[in-house]
């Protein structure tokens, strides 16, 4: 019995140039502006919920309507180019992050298919090879390594459950 293809999907080399220009015409545009945070630092700033998204907009319309009562040591102008900045930034990551779930998900398909796939393959060679067809038994010894898991009594090796791997 075929297994069924969950999803077929090809790219042209003219396409795969036409990604990898955008994708490289975007870090040089982001270049020098920027920042990577250490995973500590990640967790020491965070990021606002929206409730506090609420109240930052929510202060700079009342900044804005009342100017006399902005503190004197707070930096306006430079308020105002975060504030935009982070719009900006947020508007295009809205769109990066549909497109990054988009390819995660064909990925998880495309892995998908292949070890199902690959599966198909081992068990037919396993047969092959119990039926000494010439030439099995050395793809047999080399691809039964890994299945070779205590706990797991069956033909197929656990599968990974991270589906984020490169």
């Amino acid at each position: 019995m075929a297994l069924d293809n969950l999803i077929s999907v090809s790219f042209t080399n003219a396409e795969l140039e036409t990604i990898d220009k955008a994708i490289q015409d975007i870090q040089a545009a982001l270049a020098g502006k920027t920042i990577n945070l250490t995973p500590d630092l990640r967790q020491q700033y965070g990021r606002i919920a929206e409730q506090n998204k609420l109240f930052v907009n929510k202060a700079k319309i009342y900044m804005e309507q009342y100017p006399q009562h902005v503190p004197g040591f707070l930096d306006k102008p430079e308020f105002d180019r975060d504030y935009a900045a982070r719009e900006q930034i947020e508007q295009r990551l809205q769109l990066l992050d549909s497109i990054v779930e988009q390819l995660g998900d064909t990925k998880v398909l495309l892995d998908h298919d292949n070890y199902h796939n690959s599966i198909s393959f081992y068990r037919n060679i396993k047969f092959l090879s119990g039926e000494n067809v010439p030439g099995t038994n050395v793809i047999y010894e080399d691809m039964k390594q890994f299945f070779v898991a205590a706990t797991q009594p069956t033909d197929v090796p656990p599968q990974s459950t991270d589906t984020d791997s490169k």
